[in-house]
């Protein structure tokens, strides 16, 4: 079986986009840290296959991406079309959000990736 998680040749751009997320991934990296919510575990910056996720909960084979302004675009919208499509085919759930909803409605945010865990 081959592996999709955290290919060794994305290593170094996982931790260049670690290091340097953005206002809104750190803001929602706080809340999402250390079992925060309902206690399940994120990851930031992991990777399936070739794509490099904002925040993954393995345990809900749950993708949380936080979208800016580069995916409103036609360009972007194809690549998040193509991206969500791969990963719902490895069996992995996408949210996403805009970025402007951490700053006027994290509670919210937080309630809906709760709420997009199994059994809920």
């Amino acid at each position: 079986m081959t592996t999709l998680n955290n290919l060794s040749h994305k290593k170094d751009e996982r931790r260049i986009l670690r290091n340097n997320l953005t206002t809104a991934e750190a803001v929602l990296w706080n809340r999402l840290k250390s079992s925060q919510l309902n206690g399940r575990k994120f990851r930031r910056q992991h990777s399936i296959g070739e794509f490099i996720l904002d925040f993954y909960c393995p345990q809900e084979k749950l993708a949380v991406e936080l979208d800016g302004a580069g995916h409103f675009t036609a360009s972007g919208n194809l690549h998040d079309a193509a991206r969500t499509e791969y990963l719902n085919a490895v069996g992995i759930r996408v949210v996403r959000f805009e970025n402007k909803l951490i700053w006027s409605a994290l509670e919210s945010v937080l309630q809906t990736i709760e709420s997009s865990f199994n059994g809920r």
